[in-house]
């Protein structure tokens, strides 16, 4: 903590030093910015959903909380964050973590056409496929890089980055170096067509005491299963956005040079290079919007070291190609990106009929459709039908439509389906009874404008199933006082329940969200009685198994 509090000092002490040199005779007091946010959870045990995790038996509560300043003087930007963690799972579900103190903390500054960065920084190359520093506070994630950035702009068309640091790692880094490079230049040969292109280089190099793990794991193997592991590691990629009027296609390949990574498969280390082949089409038109993508994974994983796994030292960060949904039940299968191998395929459409009925009520129709299997498994002859039941290649897959359609100035309604299959025993580790889940979901909401400054909005949502835990309902009805005020009542429940254990019973087992909100300004209030079911949690296609919850989440964020 001394170190960190005489670095934030010593800074501070450069930042004023130097703008007193630049000798403005203009008064520049700067510019001063920031946020907090915080989050409060109470635990109350319900054995019946499962809640078994060290919160409900002895912390109870959990609090975590992220205070970030900004200040802008005379070309300097100095950016400080405080961290807090009591008692909270973030880190690890499984586990109380308490720590706090300086999370994050940088100084930067513009030199004519140089960006020079040191510090913590956030950052990626292309699509991020072989280098992304990033923060996601809701599955407990922040690989930022603790070094130095720097970011040349020779001309408005082009962008050079380099940098060299170390993966932050809760308030401390870990110890294997990373080095990267990435340049980006735009081409405009007239006013409809136009290509961006970039490449990218990225190093990471295992420190002496992480190589001597390795070795002491490796050597523990049976002789016919042992290597020799690499210090270094290499990465690159070269990628490419094409646009020509109304149709964009982006293009990007990566390439890692061989290094040991855990096949959890075979519950050990092999040495393996690694490739990822990316495209997406993309197509615009007055009433119709298509995108198309496609995906293909060859044991790409890179991490700070191959002692990692999970969502642990991630340095090269692997897109999903499936649907984000944002409903309770729509969003309760998940696609964990499978960094080992994996071909996906997933198309979209978004039509807006241009009948003069259809254009006045702007009914717009959402069309999706994805597939994920196996590396060595994909022949798109055989998307339709698939037999999940004995065809283990198959990983996911999912068909879903939403249509919207606004009556009139107070009244809009949406109705959808969504059908999916989901390899649980893959994605979750569950035992083989669990192999695969077929689930049928349908969905609707109506929104009705009671006057100009208040409306109520209905949710409902139907998951059939019969393998997991069954069937699910879940409704919600919410009120928004507009500009401050917001309520909602839901409760999703576990109307088919599948039995697997006779102590459970056959009670209907109930989610309830109860749920408040008060904005004024810049500030958000929130507080509700949750009860979640155990499952997957995916945010921009990072995903994490997370426990059953029930109790009661207070959170406050405001910017300033």
């Amino acid at each position: 903590m001394k170190k960190i509090i005489f670095t934030l000092y010593t800074s501070l002490a450069c930042l004023t030093y130097l703008s007193a040199q630049e000798g403005d005779s203009k008064k520049d007091n700067g510019e001063f910015s920031g946020n907090f946010q915080n989050t409060n959870q109470f635990y109350v045990n319900d054995p019946k959903i499962g809640t078994n995790t060290t919160q409900y038996k002895r912390e109870l509560s959990s609090a975590d909380a992220w205070l970030y300043l900004s200040y802008k003087l005379k070309g300097y930007k100095f950016n400080v964050r405080y961290d807090m963690f009591n008692n909270s799972p973030l880190f690890d579900p499984q586990a109380a973590f308490t720590q706090s103190g300086i999370g994050i903390w940088n100084l930067s500054k513009d030199i004519d056409k140089f960006n020079i960065t040191v510090g913590y920084f956030y950052d990626q190359f292309g699509t991020g496929m072989v280098f992304r520093a990033f923060e996601d506070r809701n599955l407990g994630l922040d690989f930022a890089i603790n070094g130095a950035r720097v970011i040349y702009t020779p001309t408005e068309n082009t962008v050079i980055k380099a940098f060299t640091g170390l993966q932050k790692f809760r308030f401390d880094v870990r110890p294997e170096v990373i080095k990267g490079i990435n340049i980006e230049h735009r081409i405009e040969f007239n006013e409809d067509l136009n290509t961006q292109i970039g490449a990218s280089g990225v190093n990471r190099t295992i420190d002496q005491n992480t190589m001597n793990n390795v070795v002491g794991a490796i050597n523990n193997y049976e002789l016919k299963d042992r290597f020799v592991p690499k210090y270094n590691v290499f990465l690159g990629n070269v990628y490419n956005t094409l646009s020509y009027k109304k149709v964009s296609l982006y293009t990007e390949y990566c390439q890692k040079s061989a290094e040991a990574i855990f096949n959890p498969t075979l519950g050990r280390m092999e040495l393996k290079d690694g490739r990822v082949y990316y495209t997406s089409l993309s197509y615009s038109t007055k009433g119709l919007g298509i995108n198309a993508q496609y995906k293909r994974i060859e044991s790409f994983s890179l991490r700070t070291s191959p002692l990692e796994n999970l969502n642990y030292g991630m340095i090269a960060y692997l897109p999903s190609l499936t649907r984000q949904n944002v409903y309770r039940l729509l969003a309760r299968y998940n696609a964990v990106v499978q960094e080992l191998g994996e071909n996906a395929l997933g198309m979209e459409f978004t039509i807006k009929p241009q009948a003069a009925y259809f254009k006045k009520h702007q009914t717009t129709i959402n069309i999706n459709t994805s597939i994920v299997t196996g590396k060595n498994d994909f022949n798109l002859n055989r998307i339709n039908p698939i037999d999940f039941a004995t065809d283990t290649a198959r990983y996911f897959r999912e068909h879903y439509i939403d249509v919207s359609h606004k009556f009139n100035k107070k009244f809009k309604a949406m109705l959808g389906f969504q059908y999916i299959n989901y390899n649980q025993k893959l994605f979750e580790q569950k035992s083989k009874e669990y192999e695969y889940v077929t689930a049928k979901t349908y969905f609707g909401e109506m929104t009705y404008k009671l006057t100009p400054t208040r409306s109520i909005r209905v949710e409902a949502q139907y998951l059939q199933t019969k393998q997991d835990l069954g069937s699910f309902v879940n409704g919600t009805v919410e009120l928004n006082i507009a500009p401050h005020y917001s309520f909602s009542v839901g409760d999703m429940v576990n109307v088919d329940r599948v039995i697997r254990d006779a102590s459970q019973g056959s009670d209907l087992v109930h989610y309830w969200n109860i749920f408040g909100s008060y904005t004024y300004k810049t500030t958000r209030m929130t507080a509700g009685f949750v009860k979640q079911v155990q499952g997957v949690n995916c945010t921009g296609g990072v995903c994490r198994v997370e426990p059953a919850f029930s109790g009661v989440k207070v959170t406050l964020q405001t910017n300033f």
